[in-house]
């Protein structure tokens, strides 16, 4: 094999707030020569998603941090480039995890093959991924929707929230999508299908829930935290259900937030309403209904019932800075980094 110098982030520091560039080194590493069973994979698209952030700290969680000096943890679509693997042949296209890096040596265990000739490969790291089956498994099993009620979804046009609106609809729900900013608010109306957006930036944006609500929330999909749901809290419904996914506005804090104590609040609203507040982690939870998701999601998008975005970054040298614009909601739609071009 000729040698092949391997770009990849490591964590050189855990991060006090936002990541910065003195939290990664960026090394370069001689890739050594192959050994029977190896494959040689070749990264195009890296995908960028919130639960890196979590990753990072050492704080415990359902998964082990990244240790010190280890590359960056993350979903990618790559290419074989060369194979001593029976199972793959060059050029062949496969999930992987292999990180924030150019290149990876795998023996092939947990590797999802994507054929030679996939149409959208991308699309195996958002809305046929993680982000597309944790949309789908959080609004169906855990909120379960009913046909004539009222679902608020955050972060509406980000991976996850646009296709929990996008499906929620497709049961016959009303949609009250929450975004920042005019565009995504108009893209989640005009093109999404949702009923009303609203901006979580504007000065009333409190005021403007409620009377999109006028009949309450039956099922609110958390992604946000933060003041987004302290503006849902008191429109849930008796028996309203949420799915808890994500706290995106609290991923870079470094102390709790200011005001008054709020748990009491919350405690009372979930016991005196019969709310239902689930956490769920959707590959340790509902991996084995993985195929009932894809068989689902292909056929509404064959027939055009479901939309999708990519929020496309080229350069691997841009990999933290997408991160922390999508951390910031400055993206729009899935980020995915374009980290080499196809063989």
């Amino acid at each position: 094999m000729q040698s092949i110098e391997n770009r990849q982030f490591t964590l050189a520091s855990r991060p006090h707030g936002a990541p910065t560039d003195e939290n990664f080194t960026l090394k370069t590493v001689q890739l050594p020569a192959l050994e029977q069973g190896d494959v040689l994979l070749r990264t195009i698209y890296l995908s960028l998603d919130p639960y890196m952030r979590g990753r990072m700290s050492d704080a415990k969680s359902y998964a082990e941090p990244v240790a010190i000096g280890e590359v960056m943890v993350g979903a990618t679509v790559c290419q074989v480039e060369q194979s001593k693997n029976d199972q793959f042949t060059q050029g062949e296209w496969v999930l992987a995890y292999t990180g924030w890096q150019e290149y990876a040596i795998v023996k092939g265990d947990g590797l999802m093959s994507l054929g030679h000739a996939p149409s959208k490969p991308s699309y195996a790291l958002g809305i046929m991924g993680m982000p597309g089956f944790t949309a789908y498994m959080g609004l169906l099993d855990i909120g379960a929707p009913q046909e004539g009620e009222t679902v608020v979804v955050a972060a509406a046009t980000g991976p996850v929230g646009a296709t929990v609106g996008q499906i929620a609809k497709l049961k016959g729900c009303k949609v009250v999508g929450v975004a920042g900013g005019s565009d995504k608010c108009q893209y989640a109306v005009d093109k999404l299908g949702f009923d009303t957006c609203i901006d979580h930036r504007a000065d009333d944006f409190a005021e403007q829930l409620n009377k999109a609500c006028d009949k309450g929330i039956d099922v609110y999909y958390e992604n946000v935290g933060g003041k987004v749901f302290d503006a849902v809290l008191h429109l849930l419904n008796t028996a309203a259900r949420i799915p808890l996914c994500g706290l995106v506005s609290q991923y870079n804090a470094t102390e709790l937030p200011q005001g008054p104590d709020r748990l009491g609040m919350l405690m009372g609203q979930l016991l005196t309403k019969r709310i239902k507040m689930q956490g769920f982690i959707i590959f340790d939870d509902y991996g084995h209904r993985y195929d009932e998701f894809a068989a689902d999601m292909q056929t509404w998008l064959s027939e055009g019932k479901i939309h999708y975005r990519e929020h496309l970054v080229d350069g691997f040298e841009n990999t933290l800075n997408a991160f922390n614009d999508m951390i910031s909601g400055k993206n729009f739609g899935k980020t995915v980094v374009q980290v080499n071009q196809p063989l």
